[in-house]
């Protein structure tokens, strides 16, 4: 999958990447959670412990990416280490992703915009890791319900495989 064919997918959403199993897993529990049952060595930013959570960890929140204002060349020349390429099109370990698109409004009361998460890292003075101006977060579990649609995609090709949000 070349990046710029899921970064024109992915422009002007809100975002949650997972793998097909844990997708599974979402539509089972009914939720995304920000702690799931998953092995600590399976998890972004743990090699180190505790210490080396990222920042949406620490808050109790499930990671999303916020692409409404989304500019490659701009971020790309602001952010040059940027972990996005990590993740996008899928983290560098997976074969393949699911992407997740979540609806901003059914989400409100817990969203913390990739703006606001941003002042609030800086006003906390937080050194651990987050991808400014486009990481978001979500305080609490999101549900499935807010979810708006799935795909699957894979390094292999360039297509975008819909997925049911139904289990």
């Amino acid at each position: 999958m070349r990046t710029e064919s899921i970064l024109r997918e992915l422009y002007g959403g809100l975002w949650h990447t997972t793998r097909i199993d844990r997708f599974e897993k979402i539509l089972e529990s009914g939720a995304i959670l920000p702690e799931p049952d998953i092995p600590e060595n399976e998890r972004w930013g743990t090699a180190i412990g505790q210490e080396g959570y990222p920042y949406v960890r620490t808050l109790g929140a499930v990671s999303l990416f916020d692409f409404c204002q989304f500019d490659r060349q701009t971020y790309d020349e602001k952010y040059p280490g940027s972990s996005l390429y990590y993740f996008v099109p899928c983290q560098l370990q997976w074969d393949s992703a699911v992407w997740l698109g979540i609806d901003r409004e059914k989400i409100a009361p817990g969203f913390i915009s990739a703006v606001e998460l941003l002042k609030k890292w800086k006003s906390e003075k937080s050194y651990r890791r987050f991808m400014a101006e486009i990481e978001a977060a979500h305080l609490g579990p999101v549900p499935v319900s807010a979810l708006t649609r799935a795909f699957r995609v894979s390094k292999e090709d360039d297509q975008f495989v819909p997925l049911a949000l139904t289990p």
